[in-house]
């Protein structure tokens, strides 16, 4: 999976977007995208291949051009995101100019993909026990890095803070900004400064 950013995950069967995304051509793309929507409104169980080629326009037999299965297609849209999120993590944090403006960088990098993506949040909340072993694995390396990317900045601006009373509230604030598919009843440009100061509260509590 190059970026879920790029996603245009679509509810198929409300028939109107689940998050409000770019469109893109690429096939393979689309596929992920539109598995995505489906994973998230009735679990990963719930979905076969024919149903995600019925809903991209194609015969569920020509998804396997594309993907080894519905278990490879897991587990590039997981991977995908655990990597996205820390590569854009990093790189903000080495453009910013002290551990302040560093916070200030993840707060609005997790937030804004958190409102742009709660599909992959409820996908990677419910379904991750369904990626292959391998993968899992590699979800959980990635995690465990860009929660790492988090404590630093949270004790470099808070020392006093334990590493492991840090990692701690790093998770607590994560569940915070992952509650967008329960929690985003408000506009966008009212629910981003929201959820960033309420993030930004419990992270310096």
């Amino acid at each position: 999976m190059s970026t879920p950013r790029r996603l245009a995950v679509i509810n198929h069967e409300a028939g109107r977007p689940l998050a409000t995304v770019p469109l893109v051509s690429d096939r393979r793309e689309q596929i992920l995208a539109t598995a995505a929507g489906l994973f998230a409104r009735r679990g990963f169980h719930g979905v076969s291949i024919a149903d995600i080629g019925a809903a991209c326009g194609i015969s569920g037999p020509a998804l396997y051009k594309h993907f080894d299965g519905k278990d490879a297609l897991l587990a590039e849209m997981l991977v995908g995101i655990s990597e996205q999120l820390l590569g854009v993590g990093r790189e903000r944090v080495t453009a910013a100019d002290g551990p302040t403006s560093s916070l200030e960088a993840l707060l609005g990098w997790h937030v804004s993909f958190a409102l742009e993506h709660p599909e992959l949040i409820v996908v990677q909340d419910r379904d991750w026990c369904s990626l292959p072993d391998a993968a899992r694995e590699r979800v959980r390396g990635l995690q465990r890095e860009y929660v790492g990317v988090w404590v630093e900045v949270l004790r470099a601006l808070r020392p006093d803070l334990p590493p492991e009373t840090a990692r701690a509230r790093v998770h607590a604030g994560f569940g915070l900004i992952n509650s967008t598919p329960h929690s985003a009843l408000l506009a966008r440009g009212r629910m981003q400064p929201l959820l960033e100061d309420m993030a930004r509260a419990a992270l310096l509590a």
